[in-house]
């Protein structure tokens, strides 16, 4: 399998999902601005996304794709088929569950993340979240059709997914939002309907991809069901293999409550403002970061259930390699050419001057930090293909007191760009971390050519980096959101160039870019 191949069709479908979700930022900042409302959407939206990086994409997916992965590998197709029937029936159950739980305790939940929200705001933030509640079931279950299709290298349907999502709020926002506010109710409303409708929309689309590889799950409904369900072997396999992992990703969103409660207490819209640069850094985390990792996650776990340590290796080493020649530029981009970027794609409606200082002083924050968020997403999964779960996990815990000591030197000086940069910070750490332990365990060894490798790309990053510079400064571009189009063709002209700039020196300073090609 061509690893550049996979994780390029990733990249691009996963563009398309960033792209629609800058969209929806773009939408929310133009309609409803940063205030105290979109504070309370912000704090409803994260509940359902925390306990969904427990069910979803984080801990189940840690856990199931390399059981899911070694079983195929090991006993076949039909006992494979056996399993994701079996991990169905116990998730669909456990979902339903929590989702009564959740809408009954949102209250409390609100309370946890938003204590510093007003009156008013809490009780939109409360209806929010009962609405949006629901959406933790149907992700939960998406999660668990990608993992199956990803394992069978059907990479597309779980990549352009989260395009339905996007649009669906977009709709939300401009047709029903309109609405909501001459029949009296809060018009933010919309967003939380709207993300209901995505998730229903999302799940969906699983269905017929299941179907034509006849992997789709035979779901227990009976008392019967659930509990041949839960005796299978595989199911207690993966909650073995969940539960250092649920601690793990416990620990990064107790961290999130943490920061989120301290947004909330810096200023109205803080939370939001962290929310608008976090979609704009989540954009080179996605199509670099996550696309690796999607690819490389079930690859590495066949590698490790066949022994084949080399293999495993050089995978590795390959995703390390990407993430430095791509991210480091993307790093340089957010910390030198965010004011531009943050104007061009926010600045207008109820989104004023003062927002956009405010949010790009927190894109800096993360910039910092892009490798390792990027790095984490390559260097976890080498862990996770071998079933060891409990090393990211110690690493984690002591990321999160790091992160909030930092927060504690950060936050009053810099206000909610501190809590950024604290993020970005620690999350270097936390790769370098999560690589020392690769290195101690023979999992991974350099290939020869590093140093010059890492040198060329640090060329060719300042050299985009000194033509960024001159172009933040010597543009206002906060004054051009005047004639909108003439500033979004000089951002577009302004990254085409940095872009160029970039490869051809690297080129010129004999980087064999077709050695990545060959090498995948």
């Amino acid at each position: 399998m061509n690893l550049l191949r996979a994780a390029s069709l990733v990249s691009i479908l996963t563009l398309a999902s960033r792209v629609t979700g800058l969209v929806r930022e773009q939408m929310v900042a133009a309609l409803f601005g940063a205030s105290a409302i979109t504070d309370a959407f912000q704090v409803a939206f994260r509940i359902p996304n925390m306990l969904r990086r427990l069910f979803a994409e984080g801990a189940f997916s840690q856990a199931f794709v390399p059981v899911l992965a070694a079983t195929r590998a090991k006993e076949g197709d039909a006992a494979t088929g056996l399993l994701i029937s079996a991990v169905a029936t116990a998730l669909a159950w456990t979902l339903l569950l929590t989702c009564l739980l959740g809408v009954l305790g949102a209250p409390l939940l609100v309370w946890l993340l938003g204590a510093g929200l007003a009156d008013d705001a809490r009780r939109a933030a409360i209806v929010m979240t009962r609405w949006m509640f629901p959406y933790i079931g149907c992700m939960s279950l998406v999660a668990l059709a990608a993992g199956i299709l990803n394992t069978w290298k059907r990479f597309m349907v779980p990549a352009v997914t989260p395009v339905l999502l996007n649009l669906s709020v977009i709709a939300a926002g401009w047709l029903l939002a309109p609405r909501l506010q001459t029949m009296g109710y809060q018009p933010i409303y919309a967003m939380a309907i709207g993300v209901m409708l995505g998730g229903v929309l999302q799940l969906a689309v699983q269905i017929p991809a299941l179907r034509r590889l006849g992997l789709l799950p035979h779901l227990g409904l009976s008392w019967g069901g659930l509990r041949r369900a839960w005796q299978h072997p595989g199911v207690g396999q993966i909650l073995r293999q969940m539960g250092p992992a649920l601690l793990g990703v416990g620990v990064a969103q107790l961290s999130l409550v943490i920061n989120t409660q301290i947004a909330i207490w810096v200023a109205p819209g803080a939370a939001s403002w962290l929310t608008y640069a976090d979609r704009l850094m989540e954009f080179p985390i996605a199509l670099l970061g996550v696309a690796l990792g999607v690819v490389l996650t079930p690859q590495l776990s066949a590698a490790q259930a066949k022994g084949e340590t080399a293999q495993y290796s050089a995978m590795l080493d390959w995703g390390l390699r990407m993430v430095l020649l791509l991210a480091l530029p993307c790093a340089v981009a957010l910390l030198l050419f965010a004011g531009p970027m943050v104007a061009v794609l926010y600045h207008r409606g109820a989104f004023k001057a003062d927002d956009v200082l405010h949010t790009t002083s927190a894109v800096m924050g993360y910039g910092v930090g892009l490798i390792g968020l990027v790095a984490i997403k390559v260097l976890a999964p080498g862990f996770y293909a071998r079933q060891d779960t409990r090393t990211p996990v110690r690493i984690a815990v002591g990321v999160l007191v790091l992160t909030q000591l930092l927060n504690a030197c950060f936050v009053p000086w810099l206000g909610a760009a501190g809590l950024a940069l604290s993020i970005g910070l620690a999350a270097l750490v936390n790769a370098g971390l999560l690589l020392r332990g690769l290195r101690a365990r023979g999992s991974y060894t350099p290939a020869p050519g590093w140093l010059p490798f890492a040198l060329r790309v640090l060329l060719a990053s300042l050299a985009m980096g000194l033509l960024q510079h001159q172009l933040a400064v010597r543009l206002d571009w906060v004054a051009l959101g005047a004639t909108e189009l003439w500033r979004a063709l000089y951002m577009a002209g302004s990254l085409a160039a940095s872009a160029l700039l970039y490869f051809a020196v690297l080129i010129l300073s004999g980087l064999k870019l077709r050695q990545f090609v060959r090498r995948a």
